[in-house]
């Protein structure tokens, strides 16, 4: 939430109408200060929905009458404020609450802290309801679109109890540009009745890509749970991203990952079982005879990648197919990589 430091003047009712303010109806203002051993004890803290902070929201031990009274108003909707210690216990002190600040427990601190509760709308929130809205009355299936807010997301709060979705007052709709303006409502609340939220923005085509789900370090191996698939604009450079969750599953980072990133092909690499220098054995099979030499890789490679290996003892070079952890099988064609292997 938006923190600022609310000026008291702004925040607290002005003194008079507080000394002035008439209790609830059935209730009456404190007419005997509490006795000494009553000592009532300071909220540092509080959280709450309405626009009216009363005195049992800063103070315990009162009476449900005297709790009722009004004594702020509160911040606006999702922000936070403060209200100086001093100026709780004056006006405590004008409704026959207390006698003065010794009847108060302040726990040692010298002002409340208040925050307003409230729901913040979110570009995901504003997006779903453009396209709700241009589906119902333009026929447009946004689903393979996404909408790019002129400006970023809107910010919105509203009443904390309101759990709906937005929706559209009015919208209006550019087939051939895709752009859209119009302005959102969330029903029951007095805040977007007041201000309703306005948008701007243009639907551009999305395509499903492969977007990691938490950081991942390189030389790490993705795994299927540290991956998931999202549709996300197309841009320029777009034909070289990861589409497939086959693409990336099994494959190792070549560089860290970022959490909500869009892969592309250079980010990974298949899973290296030989590295370069290793000792492998290499295996030459042909018409069911099979010879095992000892070899040192030249290069590293997955399986199935065609690398350059050394028969130690002849000082052959070779050129093999890895098929697992330091294994490389030579073929039987070509006449120079039979002789070397002899």
């Amino acid at each position: 939430m938006i923190r600022c430091t609310l000026i008291i003047a702004a925040l607290a009712l002005p003194a008079m109408a507080l000394a002035q303010a008439p209790a609830p109806a059935g209730a009456t203002a404190s007419t005997t200060a509490p006795a000494a051993t009553a000592k009532l004890r300071l909220k540092p803290d509080l959280t709450l929905s309405r626009d009216i902070v009363g005195f049992g929201d800063l103070i315990t031990g009162l009476s449900p009458q005297d709790a009722a009274l009004p004594a702020f108003r509160a911040p606006a909707l999702g922000d936070t404020g403060t209200i100086q210690v001093a100026r709780i216990v004056d006006a405590a002190v004008k409704h026959g609450l207390l006698r003065d600040a010794q009847d108060l427990d302040s726990q040692g601190v010298a002002q409340v802290v208040v925050t307003r509760a409230a729901r913040r709308i979110t570009g995901l929130d504003v997006e779903a309801a453009v396209k709700s809205a241009l589906l119902e009355r333009f026929g447009v299936d946004g689903r393979a679109f996404a909408l790019l807010l002129d400006g970023g997301a809107p910010s919105v709060v509203v009443e904390p109890e309101l759990t709906g979705d937005l929706a559209a007052l009015d919208l209006n709709y550019d087939a051939r540009t895709r752009r859209v303006t119009g302005r959102l409502t969330m029903p029951g609340s007095a805040a977007t009745r007041l201000k309703p939220v306005r948008v701007s923005g243009q639907l551009v085509e999305t395509a499903e890509v492969v977007v990691p789900l938490r950081t991942i370090a390189r030389g790490e191996t993705l795994r299927p749970s540290d991956v998931t698939i999202e549709r996300r604009p197309r841009d320029a450079q777009f034909n070289d991203v990861l589409g497939e969750m086959k693409a990336a599953i099994g494959k190792v980072a070549k560089r860290t990952l970022v959490a909500g990133s869009v892969l592309r092909s250079g980010d990974v690499q298949r899973e290296e079982v030989v590295g370069r220098g290793d000792i492998v054995t290499i295996v030459y099979e042909a018409r069911g005879i099979a010879i095992s030499l000892r070899g040192r890789a030249n290069e590293a490679g997955a399986i199935g990648d065609s690398i350059a290996i050394t028969n130690i003892q002849s000082k052959r070079v070779l050129q093999g197919t890895v098929t697992g952890p330091g294994r490389v099988n030579v073929s039987p064609h070509g006449g120079g990589q039979i002789a070397a292997a002899r």
